[in-house]
């Protein structure tokens, strides 16, 4: 994996592949029927593994790359939609947040970036992702936004955890 990180065409092109992989994770989601957010989750495991394997540049190039291609391409816009403002684009931040190594810090931005996401998610695309909601639901920002915290914590961690196994595999097969 080293020589990913010492040759820009090398990042460039591991960029590429995992973008392949994320798009193909987002386009499953646009065609089943359940599962949607999992599949989208999974999808932006994608760039995570760039900025593991490459740096933040390759993460970036895998989430705006396959982002993009899934606005162009898939028939569900609500999907890449989903991956580009939240899903696809907070594993690549994350290791931005947490290179401050301020742990107080990072999590004021961590929920700061996540409440944000949902406040536009909720204000500007509640129509396109939550058609049909009950009326019980339109005025319960506080349980929303309480939820969602707590589901985002947890994910945060499961991330962490992912990302740590993730390295000390890199690092065990690097040295082998």
């Amino acid at each position: 994996m080293a020589g990913f990180r010492s040759s820009k065409s090398g990042r460039t092109a591991l960029g590429g592949v995992m973008a392949a992989g994320s798009l193909t994770f987002l386009w499953c989601a646009s065609l089943v029927p359940s599962g949607r957010l999992g599949l989208t989750a999974v999808a932006g495991l994608f760039p995570m593994l760039s900025v593991l394997a490459a740096g933040w540049g390759a993460g970036c190039l895998c989430w705006a790359a396959s982002g993009l291609l899934g606005l162009i391409l898939l028939p569900s816009k609500e999907i890449p939609i989903l991956y580009l403002i939240f899903l696809g684009l907070y594993p690549v931040a994350k290791e931005r947040i947490e290179s401050l190594r301020r742990r107080g810090v990072e999590w004021c931005l961590k929920l700061g970036y996540f409440n944000l996401a949902l406040t536009v998610v909720w204000t500007a695309l509640r129509r396109i992702f939550l058609p049909g909601l009950p009326d019980w639901m339109e005025n319960s920002s506080l349980l929303l936004y309480g939820v969602g915290n707590l589901i985002f914590v947890i994910y945060d961690i499961g991330l962490s955890k992912l990302i740590t196994l993730i390295r000390v595999r890199l690092r065990f097969r690097g040295g082998r």
